[in-house]
């Protein structure tokens, strides 16, 4: 299936430059080592109290090759279909506003089942502090292991759709990756890139990227070189 990325430069944001130490990390672990300073913490501010009881959904487990069960906040299609939706939470971890938005996005996708996966196993974060300290002591080979015993979950015949927010965003292409042919689309809020070409030839789905053009992070220079790489 034919790639394309769509890159809308938006939103100006931030200035500071951070220079990335570790040997050949991946792209993940790349995010890790940007989100790590106090300069990307205090431009996160905490999130509101938010009380939010959903009028549908509920949380699920699932099985994961590790043998400990994922956690997922479901919300099934009115009617049996292979469609699905991963929905990938900020670096906050999977609190009400992402089930908030996964209702959202149900009540706009009624033939989709959603499933927003939560990557830090029961952690929720409400402080930059603490979203900081949760995310980096997230293991790579955990998160893997969490979408992939999702994608079994969905079912071979399921065509998967991807959708995170910065911590999330790279998580969301991630996730497509894997997907392989089951992949079907993939939209990324902010979040890093995957630079390898190799990995980048597995996606199925073509992937919409919305990225900040004053971004001092993931810069417009880094979002160049992934559409170019795409």
């Amino acid at each position: 299936m034919k790639k394309i990325l769509f890159v809308l430069l938006l939103y100006p944001s931030l200035t500071y430059t951070q220079t990335l130490s570790c040997c050949n990390p991946s792209t993940t672990e790349q995010f890790g080592l940007l989100a790590s300073t106090e300069e990307f913490a205090s431009a996160h501010l905490a999130p509101l109290p938010l009380d939010f009881v959903p009028a549908k959904g509920e949380m699920v487990t699932f099985e994961c090759s590790d043998g400990v069960r994922g956690n997922a906040f479901e919300i099934r299609a009115q009617k049996e279909t292979d469609n699905w939706l991963f929905v990938f939470h900020e670096w906050w971890g999977l609190n009400d506003y992402v089930k908030r938005e996964a209702e959202r996005l149900s009540n706009e996708l009624p033939n989709v089942n959603i499933f927003a996966i939560d990557l830090y196993d029961g952690k929720v974060a409400e402080t930059p502090e603490v979203a900081q300290e949760t995310m980096k002591g997230m293991k790579d080979e955990r998160a893997r292991i969490l979408i992939n015993g999702a994608i079994k979950f969905a079912g071979k015949k399921s065509k998967i759709s991807t959708i995170g927010w910065c911590f999330g965003g790279g998580w969301s292409l991630q996730a497509s990756i894997m997907c392989s042919k089951q992949g079907v689309a993939c939209v990324m809020y902010y979040g890093m890139p995957e630079e390898d070409i190799k990995k980048l030839k597995k996606l199925n789905s073509e992937v919409l990227g919305i990225f900040a053009s004053k971004d001092k992070w993931i810069t417009p220079e880094v979002v160049g070189t992934f559409k170019k790489n795409m």
